[in-house]
């Protein structure tokens, strides 16, 4: 489905796998590297690559699908054309209470935990409540005021954590002997499977990439050579930003949990070397927060006005700053709640959960638009109907799996009720005609 939405089509390769490459690198990679250092020990780059693969077979879902529907929406648009409005409203559901909330809030508390690693007041529950309460609010404040220079947060956040995270990975060659890099495959299916799923958080983000699928230029080859370009970059940065950090540091890296790329900085460059990464991180943290809070409560408020939402009030203007102020006061209320009550660990583990389902749903559309092209026959046609897909979907199910028990029933519960509102509000709208 290709349609003339009136938008130019002026963002080639090289624009996309910029646009990619600067969404999928945020706030993960500065704490990460502890964290899965920490399970897998020298292990670790066995999770970046399945990791990698999946993200590059799930990017080739998104290409395929992105080639035939080429209009402004991304996974909404690709599920919603294949399975239907109910379909397309678990998505949208989905993707702004599941994913993008529980993403702003485990970097609210991974900016606490850089923070705190020169103030370590930033431990303590109650100033972290505080400091969350400053955040959102602050952001909430002038985003219901329209605040235009919004949007420049994007290019200085972009540099901002591109020069730290490039001159570990460059720079950190000379500071250790090839002889300490020990890569083993010990360990369980069940460690990389968890690990992977909280590693995801990371790279998740190139497909919001596709969102202005209507102004990619050529997208039948823009897109699939974009995406496979920038999932390789990202792959490539991280896991040699990952030896760097896990060999420089050892065995003492599980007690840098907060910073880990921060102390290997400062054993790299001394307290400049500190400087310059919690810097880099803290504006790509901050910038990845005002950057959700200034976007996503505008998905809230056109999923209130499509009716997606069945809520009137969220879909409301304010009448001075002609902004949709309900749905950014709800965001941020949300995205405070959540990181007041979670930690980065499981928030991230949530997050990337969400992103998961929602990218089996695209896996799953390629299948059923596959299914319904006629031009396809024979061999060729359960070759391309069934191999990329259902790989790819038996990749997510199987990190999926590794969900512990209690979140995997608060995301059953949570899909539970947004269908039963679904179902309810249609029951409404049919009683009044």
């Amino acid at each position: 489905m290709t349609e003339n939405e009136g938008l130019r089509r002026e963002i080639g390769t090289w624009g996309l796998v910029a646009n990619s490459v600067n969404i999928i690198i945020g706030a993960g990679i500065f704490i990460l590297p502890a964290l899965v250092a920490e399970r897998l020990g020298s292990g670790s780059l066995v999770a970046y690559l399945i990791c990698g693969l999946l993200m590059l077979l799930i990017m080739l879902c998104f290409a395929d699908v992105g080639t035939k529907i080429t209009v402004t929406g991304g996974a909404y648009s690709y599920i919603e054309t294949a399975f239907g409005k109910f379909a397309g409203f678990l998505t949208t559901n989905i993707f702004i209470f599941g994913a993008a909330v529980m993403a702003n809030a485990a970097v609210a508390n991974g900016l606490a935990d850089t923070i705190s690693y020169f103030f370590p007041l930033f431990k303590q529950l109650w100033i972290r409540i505080l400091f969350f309460a400053v955040i959102f609010g602050f952001l909430a404040y002038f985003n219901v005021r329209g605040i235009r220079s919004a949007m420049t947060i994007v290019k200085i956040n972009t540099i901002a954590k591109l020069v730290p995270l490039l001159m570990i990975a460059i720079l950190g060659w000379f500071f250790f002997r090839s002889s300490d890099i020990v890569i083993t495959a010990g360990n369980s299916i069940g460690d990389i499977g968890e690990i992977s799923l909280i590693l995801l958080f990371a790279f998740v983000g190139a497909e919001t990439a596709l969102n202005v699928s209507g102004e990619i230029k050529d997208p039948e080859k823009t897109i699939p050579k974009g995406i496979i370009i920038s999932v390789a970059v990202v792959v490539v940065l991280y896991m040699t930003i990952q030896l760097v950090v896990q060999t420089i540091l050892g065995d003492s890296i599980a007690g840098h949990k907060d910073a880990p790329l921060a102390e290997t900085a400062g054993i790299m460059f001394g307290t400049t070397g500190i400087l310059i990464v919690l810097i880099g991180a803290a504006f790509s943290m901050f910038g990845n927060i005002s950057g959700m809070v200034l976007n996503m409560p505008r998905v809230l408020y056109a999923a209130a006005r499509d009716r997606i939402i069945p809520s009137k009030s969220i879909a409301s203007i304010h009448p001075l700053f002609k902004t949709p102020h309900i749905a950014i006061i709800i965001y941020s209320l949300l995205g405070f709640a959540f990181a007041s009550i979670g930690e980065f660990r499981q928030l991230a583990m949530l997050s990337s959960a969400s992103y998961l389902i929602i990218y089996l749903g695209v896996a799953l559309s390629v299948i059923k638009l596959r299914y319904s092209d006629n031009s396809l026959r024979g061999r060729k046609r359960v070759i391309r109907i069934f191999v990329l897909p259902v790989i790819t979907s038996a990749g997510i199910i199987w990190v999926l799996s590794n969900l512990p028990r209690n979140e995997l029933a608060g995301m059953a519960v949570f899909t539970g009720i947004i269908s039963i509102a679904w179902f309810m509000v249609r029951l409404v709208r049919r009683s009044k005609i």
